[in-house]
């Protein structure tokens, strides 16, 4: 499965601490109704059963939405059951031996904050770069913060797509334009919301609208 730049314009990463009752299912297609054109699985307190389960059910139903599904972190499920790909941190496993567990044709993404991190990712084979944190997060305690200058000299250093994550708002998403980045990754834009299918569509629009700016 290609990584294609327009796959990667609004990326959902899920988070559990929001369904208010709801099932993660319902959620994120909810956000898929709403526009959301690529979805990462991102679990870190599940035991390995009921992640797959999730995992499995997940894949379905972006299946139906001809959207790619990715996992976090966790290769060896990602492989278990066939997932489009995984995104992976700088401390998690090198792109290269990520590769080598899931194939030729899977997704992979991978975390980096500098320029550095950026060439070698790409150098080992990861097909799109998430950049961040760009903006003050409440999702990762350890999330660094990655300046305007350097997001934009990530995009121009590399040849594979890049996304910018961390505290991206409809408010703010605007202030990434021109850095050179093809969408934003978002969790609690999305998921925190009331309204999921609104937030996404009217996320989806500012997106678009930065892109081309």
């Amino acid at each position: 499965m290609n990584c294609d730049k327009k796959d990667l314009l609004l990326y959902a990463v899920t988070d559990r601490s929001w369904l208010n009752g709801r099932s993660l299912k319902e959620v994120v297609k909810e956000s898929l109704d709403g526009g959301v054109t690529f979805v990462q699985l991102r679990e870190k307190h599940l035991d390995q059963e009921h992640f797959l389960e999730e995992a499995r059910e997940l894949k379905e139903l972006c299946k139906e939405y001809h959207v790619p599904f990715v996992i976090n972190d966790n290769v060896d499920i990602a492989v278990m059951m066939d997932a489009d790909g995984v995104h992976v941190g700088q401390s998690d496993m090198e792109a290269g031996d990520v590769r080598k567990k899931l194939g030729p044709d899977k997704i992979i993404g991978v975390s980096a904050q500098t320029v550095e991190q950026a060439v070698l990712a790409e150098k080992r084979g990861a097909d799109y770069l998430g950049v961040g944190a760009v903006f003050p997060t409440s999702s990762k305690d350890d999330a660094e913060d990655v300046p305007f200058e350097t997001l934009k000299a990530i995009c121009a250093a590399v040849s594979i797509p890049v996304i910018a994550i961390g505290g991206i708002t409809q408010g703010n998403v605007h202030e990434l334009a021109k850095s050179g980045i093809c969408g934003i990754a978002v969790i609690s834009a999305i998921y925190a919301k009331e309204d999921i299918r609104k937030a996404s569509e009217n996320l989806k629009k500012a997106t678009e609208a930065m892109v081309s700016a």
